[in-house]
Order: C-alpha cells, then sequence, then structure tokens
C-alpha cells in the first residue's frame, strides 16, 4: 500500500470516528439523583468513619457537624501528593478556617504505617484517615488525588465536588460558593 494511500485512510477513519468534529459543549451525562447517597456532585455524601493516626475514630457526620464543609484529599505519600498537600496546607486551608480538611491513607495498610508516612512527610498538623479497607476509597470512588468537597447542608452532606486536584483553582472556586 502507498503512503498516500495509507494517509488517506488513516485520515478517512479518524473522521468517520468521530461523532460530530463541532460539538456544542453540552454536557450529555445523564442527570445526577440528587436524592439518594452517592459519590457525584449533588448526591448526598456516604457516612463514615475511619481512625486517625493517633488512634481517634473520626465519623464525618460529627466533623461536618462543625464545619461549613469537609475536604477529603486521598493520597498515596508519593511526589505528587506531597506537591498537592503542601500547596493546599499553604495556598488553600489557611483561607477557609470553617472547613475541615481530612487526608484520606488508603494504601499504608496500618494506623502505624500512616502514622509514620505522615511523621516523615511533615504532615502532623492534619488530620489523617487510615482507610486500610478502602471503604471511603469506594464510597467515593477515590484514588491518588481524588479532593472530595462535602458541604454541610443541615444535618447531612452534599458533594459539591469529586475530581482528581489539579491545582487549587476548583476547590478554591467550590469553598468560595459556600455560604
Amino acid at each position: 500500500m502507498s503512503f498516500h494511500r495509507y494517509l488517506f485512510l488513516l485520515l478517512l477513519f479518524t473522521l468517520t470516528a468521530c461523532d460530530d468534529l463541532y460539538p456544542s459543549g453540552e454536557d450529555k451525562r445523564a442527570p445526577v439523583d440528587t436524592t439518594v447517597v452517592g459519590s457525584k456532585a449533588g448526591q448526598i455524601a456516604p457516612e463514615f468513619s475511619l481512625f486517625g493516626t493517633e488512634g481517634n475514630t473520626v465519623t464525618m457526620s460529627v466533623e461536618l457537624a462543625g464545619a461549613d464543609a469537609i475536604v477529603l484529599y486521598f493520597t498515596m505519600w508519593c511526589p505528587i501528593c506531597d506537591s498537592h498537600m503542601s500547596h493546599m496546607r499553604t495556598q488553600v486551608i489557611p483561607n477557609y478556617p470553617n472547613v475541615r480538611f481530612l487526608i484520606i491513607d488508603f494504601v499504608s495498610g496500618s494506623i502505624a504505617d500512616s502514622r509514620t508516612a505522615q511523621e516523615k512527610n511533615g504532615y502532623t498538623d492534619l488530620t489523617v484517615l487510615v482507610d486500610d479497607a478502602s471503604e471511603v476509597e469506594t464510597l467515593y470512588e477515590g484514588t491518588m488525588g481524588t479532593t472530595v468537597v462535602i458541604q454541610n447542608t443541615g444535618g447531612q452532606g452534599t458533594i459539591l465536588m469529586n475530581e482528581d486536584y489539579k491545582d487549587s483553582v476548583k476547590l478554591t472556586q467550590t469553598l468560595d460558593s459556600l455560604p
């Protein structure tokens, strides 16, 4: 097959594989049911309780009761997560005193190992929760760098954001929208 014929077929395949070369920008995902418990923005936040690295039990509804919102950040203690947490700690957390920031360690496997990682990385000033059974990771469809904002909506939590941490812009916009 000649190069030009190959190039033509590749171009033809590429163009016919697209549904629309000029999309409208309209969000065509199915609407989120805001009356059910789930992991998507707009849904009721799933309740959870986890042990912290200091051996205490932390329950979402209790933490939320004394705050405007909770931010969950899922970490693996890698350089990327460390960069995100450092940025969050210096640029975001100080500006939102009525928001609780909880770090979810879903990889260390034990309270002792998680506490060691927390100390080694210099985060003893943050609340780190140990998700050794991946319960919260599953409930919130979390993975490395997932950031979840849960708003206190009078007795329950509503998810405002659940996405990967790219920078603080989306996070701060979401937190700025709190009443």
